[in-house]
């Protein structure tokens, strides 16, 4: 297996900055149109400038409104919130605030921090608004989703639920990092065996009663595909439940792009999931 070929997504989709563009151009529309309803640059945390986060309310918000957070990717090694605000168009269109963190980056810090920074968005977001939330993410992102939704929570603070994140949607997420070991994507990650094992989530164990949504583009390559159909056949064989779907057409990076759509299958999914976890 040619892992370099499979998991190198820029090289496998020519026009991919055509379409990373986009996500900035929507993300500014995002900006502008929920401004009156945006908290914009919260810290989260003191590590860094990059552990802030964007909050999207839908009008009305109010105690009950349910709450999703979306983890953007890059291979935990690029990008930040400001391009993806786009994913709160359809979220707050549908009555769901959306959380939108940014996070340190690899080789700044190591893979296991930004994991470590993700559980305190999450500790924060409880904290704050004192209500479960569900969690979503694309490719890195998309691992980060399953890594919170693995996490003992009492192991970190016991006034915290033990099963926080139940609820979850990865959009052509990463499970098992050991195949990226031989490639050009761990030069930054520095990952060896034993680190890439600790850190996959197809490793873990869920929450009890735990739900993951696994979303990947039909056009994508063969392994990534396969990442989410074995993630869904560990976790439900764990106890969890999981759907899985690869929708025809859509590749790495377009496979996001309905996030937009308040009425698309995966906005609904997100949405569904939102307030799954608030009705706990």
């Amino acid at each position: 297996m040619d892992y370099e070929t499979e998991y190198n997504n820029r090289m496998r989709v020519p026009d991919h900055g055509a379409v990373m563009e986009a996500w900035a151009r929507n993300s500014e529309v995002a900006r502008k149109t929920l401004a009156a309803r945006a908290e914009l640059d919260v810290a989260y945390d003191t590590a860094s400038e990059r552990t802030k986060v964007d909050l999207f309310w839908p009008e009305n918000a109010n105690a009950n409104t349910p709450i999703a957070i979306f983890v953007h990717g890059g291979y935990w090694r690029a990008l930040d919130r400001k391009s993806f605000s786009f994913a709160a168009l359809g979220a707050t269109a549908n009555g769901v605030a959306l959380a939108v963190p940014s996070y340190d980056l690899c080789p700044n810090v190591p893979l296991s921090t930004i994991i470590d920074q993700m559980r305190t968005l999450c500790l924060w977001l409880y904290r704050r608004h004192a209500r479960r939330f569900a969690v979503s993410g694309h490719s890195a992102g998309g691992h980060l989703t399953a890594a919170m939704m693995a996490t003992d929570w009492q192991a970190l603070n016991p006034s915290i639920p033990s099963d926080l994140v139940r609820h979850g949607v990865s959009i052509s997420g990463l499970f098992d990092l050991e195949p990226l070991i031989e490639t050009t994507i761990n030069e930054p990650l520095d990952l060896d065996a034993a680190e890439a094992r600790r850190l996959s989530p197809i490793h873990e164990k869920p929450s009890v009663g735990s739900h993951l949504d696994l979303v990947v583009g039909g056009d994508e390559s063969s392994s990534f595909i396969q990442q989410s159909r074995d993630m869904a056949k560990d976790w439900d064989m764990k106890g969890a439940t999981t759907t899985f779907s690869a929708p025809d057409g859509e590749n790495h990076f377009t496979v996001i792009n309905p996030l937009t759509d308040p009425k698309s299958g995966l906005t609904e999914a997100l949405v569904a999931a939102s307030r799954a976890a608030r009705d706990l």
